[in-house]
């Protein structure tokens, strides 16, 4: 019997999970406390994937503070390292406010979205089936021989745990 060949799953090297106060204060935490994951994972905090990475959180919690900001609800930011792809999720509690971009008008602000869908390989949004949150995702794209060959920035092991 011959079968299709199968989709292969990808294999997930690490996850970190924090909530944060849906406030400018919460959103600067989230931005400094995945600049630390990315190291613990390996990468250094100067490097392109921890930089990129660091700036998609800071919009999208930015964004997230700005225009999704429930009285008493926190926003949550996940990211999941895969072999190839590091994803990004930031959720909030409107989610009856999805996020649209547009081009920046010339007083500041409005240049987040755009910057996301420069820096990621694809982003969307997933809102949740209660309709109490949505998610706003986006995907960086890794070296491709992660842990190989001395690529600058790729990490060669994780500590246990992550």
């Amino acid at each position: 019997m011959q079968g299709h060949p199968r989709a292969q799953v990808p294999v997930t090297l690490g996850t970190f999970t924090q909530l944060y106060s849906c406030t400018p204060r919460g959103a600067r935490l989230a931005r400094r406390l995945v600049a630390n994951r990315m190291h613990v994972w390996g990468f250094a905090y100067d490097s392109d994937v921890s930089e990129t990475v660091t700036l998609v959180v800071a919009e999208l919690a930015a964004n997230a503070v700005r225009h999704g900001r429930v009285r008493g609800r926190d926003i949550r930011v996940r990211l999941v390292l895969r072999e190839d792809v590091v994803r990004v999720e930031v959720a909030d509690g409107r989610a009856d406010r999805l996020p649209v971009v547009r081009e920046p008008s010339e007083g500041e602000g409005g240049r987040g979205l755009l910057i996301v869908v420069a820096l990621a390989e694809r982003w969307g949004v997933e809102p949740r089936e209660d309709g109490t949150y949505k998610t706003v995702w986006a995907e960086i794209s890794v070296p491709e021989r992660l842990g190989g060959r001395g690529d600058e920035g790729v990490p060669h092991h994780l500590p246990p745990g992550n």
